[in-house]
């Protein structure tokens, strides 16, 4: 073993606060997580990463479940945040627009964050599920088309069935997104909303199947 390497070895821990090697943790949790999935990460590979023993992430998180506990908990409040902002804007085509491109803008800022929403979660995180998340945001969107299908004489009880509808295409195509990356997020959120608003400008008030 050469001595460079040996001193390499020896080389002692970058000195950090209690605050700054939490936050260094979650952030070597977070790539790693994204990258290999809950079950395939492991305290080790933490630890190791961060250039610290596995004492120092038992000491700040209680183990990987506390960890991972910990970044899902942070990024949904993100995530959630940027929605319910898009959302206090007052006209409906803005909300619409805005919500597509804050979820675009979140996979675009924090990919890491939005693969680990989107994978499997532990069984005991199941409150942090990104499923739970679109329950929220589909709760709001129901709430706002309740009021604009009350306005226009159509039937509020159904806004809660559309909701579902729409946070699922844009949810459903912000995760095809994630991989391709093309066109831009601008674009895609335009073509979401094309889809959606001129779906909603000419509703029907009693839509039936074609018979054929």
């Amino acid at each position: 073993m050469s001595g460079a390497a040996s001193e390499q070895e020896r080389s002692p821990r970058v000195r950090m606060t209690g605050t700054q090697r939490r936050e260094q943790l979650i952030e070597v949790g977070r790539t790693l997580f994204a990258e290999r999935g809950y079950e395939a990460a492991s305290v080790e590979e933490i630890a190791g990463r961060a250039n610290v023993s596995k004492p120092v992430v038992y000491e700040h998180f209680g183990g990987k479940e506390g960890l991972y506990a910990v970044i899902v908990d942070r990024e949904m409040s993100t995530l959630l945040g940027m929605i319910t902002k898009s959302l206090d804007l007052n006209r409906s085509r803005i909300r619409v627009e805005r919500v597509a491109l804050a979820l675009l803008t979140y996979i675009e800022d924090r990919t890491d964050g939005f693969r680990i929403l989107v994978r499997d979660s532990p069984a005991a995180a199941e409150d942090g599920k990104y499923s739970s998340l679109l329950n929220e945001a589909i709760g709001r969107v129901g709430h706002m088309l309740a009021g604009d299908f009350s306005r226009r004489g159509l039937d509020p009880e159904f806004a809660p069935m559309y909701a579902q509808a729409l946070v699922g295409m844009v949810s459903m195509t912000a995760q095809w997104w994630l991989d391709v990356r093309t066109p831009s997020k601008e674009v895609v959120a335009a073509h979401v909303v094309n889809l959606c608003w001129n779906g909603l400008t000419n509703l029907e008030a009693d839509p039936r199947l074609t018979e054929e």
